[in-house]
């Protein structure tokens, strides 16, 4: 399962899910280039976590929605670290609260521009550098909301569903230069972003609904990672093109949701 000489880049990884993706391949043996949109502090720590585990890791700042931004990333990552071999599109933001004939244009665009613009501008600019190397991979986080769809959360479900039609799209196309593409699909994780849906549950932090929640625990971001791990390791030589669901086999649904 080592990773040792390989070279990640991961979207959003400062905090929550990407953090502990960064994290994880780090363990791993594999370099790590950690960006961030706003926290230097917060992304900082992630370095200096992934140095402790005896590997070179370095921040980048850059919002993935912009495409200048990107475009700084990858060059910056390809300068300092060298070309990446492994790309984790993970960056997003929630799109919750409106039903669809409520929401504003403007929250379409934003949301739609970070989790599925973001995606495909940082795809673009790093299959280059990915088809330098006789095995690359590209992970994108996904959501079961993009086949659950559920109600007051329309935007992110298709910004999602987006996601995992250019994962399997690519998986196909990349394929003759030994690139594995797959997306990674979590249900409701206990991350900052995740707790955003805590309302929902009459709590403030996920955490709160252990007891309700598959195998005594709602999901963490160390169960993403662990997904994310296995599929870039040298243990997953032939799947791509899959939508790898994370959800504690209940389908997406969380007991004690209110989202009548």
């Amino acid at each position: 399962m080592s990773l040792a000489g390989r070279r990640a880049l991961v979207t959003g990884s400062s905090r929550g899910i990407g953090r502990a993706i960064a994290l994880r391949l780090a363990a791993k043996g594999c370099e790590i280039a950690v960006n961030y949109r706003r926290d230097r502090a917060a992304a900082d720590a992630v370095v200096a976590e992934a140095r402790a585990l005896g590997v070179r890791a370095e921040a980048f700042q850059g919002a993935v929605e912009r495409w200048d931004d990107c475009v700084a990333l990858v060059r910056g990552t390809v300068e300092r670290l060298g070309p990446p071999d492994i790309l984790v599109n993970n960056a997003g933001v929630p799109g919750f609260g409106r039903n669809l004939a409520d929401a504003e244009v403007t929250d379409m665009q934003s949301v739609m521009a970070v989790n599925t613009l973001g995606a495909f501008y940082m795809s673009k600019l790093c299959i280059p550098e990915l088809r330098r190397h006789e095995r690359s991979d590209i992970i994108f986080i996904g959501s079961t909301s993009a086949t659950l769809c559920p109600p007051m959360n329309g935007i992110y479900s298709m910004a999602k569903a987006a996601v995992g039609a250019l994962s399997q799209t690519l998986a196909k196309e990349e394929r003759g230069a030994g690139m594995r593409v797959n997306t990674v699909a979590p249900t409701l994780t206990a991350s900052d972003m995740g707790n955003e849906f805590a309302p929902l549950f009459n709590v403030r932090d996920l955490r709160e609904i252990d007891g309700a929640s598959p195998f005594g625990r709602v999901c963490l971001p160390e169960d993403i990672a662990a997904a994310v791990g296995f599929l870039v390791s040298p243990d997953n030589f032939y799947i791509s093109g899959q939508i790898l669901i994370v959800d504690g086999a209940t389908g997406g649904l969380i007991a004690g949701a209110k989202v009548d």
